[in-house]
């Protein structure tokens, strides 16, 4: 399970994206980066970011500590912006929290390369987890103490948008042309031969069994929260086993490379403008 933490003030909204989330204090003295269920994209994000984020964790990928935080949908009264305060109001109780990276930066692949087998290992995992965002415009990687860190898995397992359909994602291509690290010539047979094994039915069930049972809930096909868990596990465990459906096309991707860009999109570093 992940720690729990009880939010004690609520700090500044971080515009990035269109989920809104919030940098918040909480009774550890820690402070969080706060995705809320009442957010637009609803509590499936929520549960992307743990099963992925977990499950890269097991596999040796820096991913930032992962907490569920109680909100107090009081603790937004004294932000001016309407919109942050009509979120708390719809994200009573439980939400997810990001371990905040105080300085750090915007990973920039020009800037910073972090070699074959690093981008490997990324490249492949993003591959298996379906993730379509962590492009050249949108990393979704920091770099704190010269060390890059995986943010932001919300666009991860989609086919959980439409259970019924889940089957057809097994084996579905998946397209790297814009990923962040192509550049880096990713040593994505290395990547296999060290991630794959690590993938197991344990390993699959104790990132499922990170999320709280309220955000499986209700579940329409499902008799409860542990039958989407064993949903997740099977659904991901056909996906690694299908790899000859999806891995040759990543690799043809990484042997035809693509240039590096000259400059990429300018922007601002949530991370740096926010302060605690």
């Amino acid at each position: 399970m992940l720690r729990h933490v009880t939010a004690t003030r609520y700090v500044t909204p971080l515009r990035e994206g269109g989920s809104l989330p919030g940098l918040m204090e909480a009774d550890d003295l820690g402070h969080y980066v706060v995705k809320f269920h009442g957010a637009g994209q609803g509590r499936k994000v929520l549960v992307a970011e743990i099963i992925t984020g977990e499950l890269a964790r097991a596999l040796g990928l820096p991913v930032p500590e992962l907490v569920t935080v109680d909100v107090d949908p009081a603790l937004g009264l004294a932000e001016p912006d309407q919109e942050v305060q009509e979120l708390l109001r719809r994200s009573p109780g439980r939400n997810l929290g990001l371990d905040f990276l105080p300085g750090a930066l915007d990973f920039d692949p020009l800037a910073f390369d972090p070699g074959p087998e690093f981008a490997g290992r990324v490249l492949w995992f993003d591959a298996l987890v379906g993730n379509v965002d962590r492009s050249w415009r949108n990393p979704n990687m920091l770099l704190w103490h010269r060390a890059p860190y995986l943010i932001d898995h919300g666009a991860t397992l989609t086919f959980h948008h439409a259970w019924e359909r889940a089957g057809d994602a097994v084996r579905r291509p998946y397209d790297a042309a814009d990923h962040v690290l192509l550049g880096s010539a990713p040593d994505l047979d290395a990547a296999d031969a060290a991630l794959a094994p690590l993938i197991t039915a344990d390993a699959l069930g104790a990132a499922a069994a990170a999320v709280p049972d309220d955000w499986l809930a209700d579940e329409p096909g499902f008799a409860g929260p542990d039958a989407v868990r064993g949903a997740y596990v099977q659904q991901l465990g056909a996906r690694l086993a299908a790899r000859d459906a999806w891995l040759p096309g990543v690799r043809a991707t990484v042997a035809a490379g693509r240039p590096r860009p000259v400059t990429r999109a300018p922007k601002p570093p949530y991370w740096l403008t926010a302060r605690p």
